[in-house]
């Protein structure tokens, strides 16, 4: 045991620096990994009764999560909101109840007013995930999944 502290010590002494930021670059990457979701992970199971939520969605309610996708054609230009898709749609993929919710869909609130992209281009959304059904106040659309306080950046 003592020669391996020593071992260890000695290489702490050389490439401390090295060692100590490959290590925080793993902590880092493993957090980022944690809080990264795909249009795979959304869903655990589909049975009879519908989609259930995955154990990560389940994991991740109210913490800040990073998705890519495409964003559909907003309803208006001046919509704070918009509809984050896993493949590009040159439509509004909009639903008229939560039993109709595609699972390959998420709704995105923004935090600020941002200038909408091309239909077809991949953008990266962050944002605070939430699940389950709700009706939005303001214009009546029901969605299973949000994220909320989000912003989105092309890539």
């Amino acid at each position: 045991m003592k020669k391996i502290l020593k071992k260890l010590t000695a290489l702490l002494r050389i490439g401390g620096p090295f060692f100590l930021g490959c290590l925080l670059s793993l902590r880092v990457f493993s957090a980022w990994a944690d809080t990264t979701l795909d249009f795979d992970q959304l869903y655990g199971k589909y049975s009879v009764t519908g989609l259930q939520f995955s154990e990560k969605v389940r994991a991740l309610s109210g913490k800040t999560v990073i998705i890519r996708g495409f964003m559909a054609p907003p309803l208006k230009a001046e919509s704070q909101f918009f509809v984050l898709t896993k493949t590009p749609m040159a439509i509004c993929p909009f639903c008229s109840s939560d039993a109709d919710w595609p699972e390959d869909i998420l709704v995105v609130y923004l935090k600020k007013r941002q200038t909408f992209v091309q239909y077809n281009a991949i953008i990266e959304v962050r944002g605070k995930l939430e699940y389950g059904s709700r009706i939005d106040p303001d214009t009546g659309f029901v969605s299973q999944l949000r994220l909320r306080d989000a912003e989105f950046s092309p890539l």
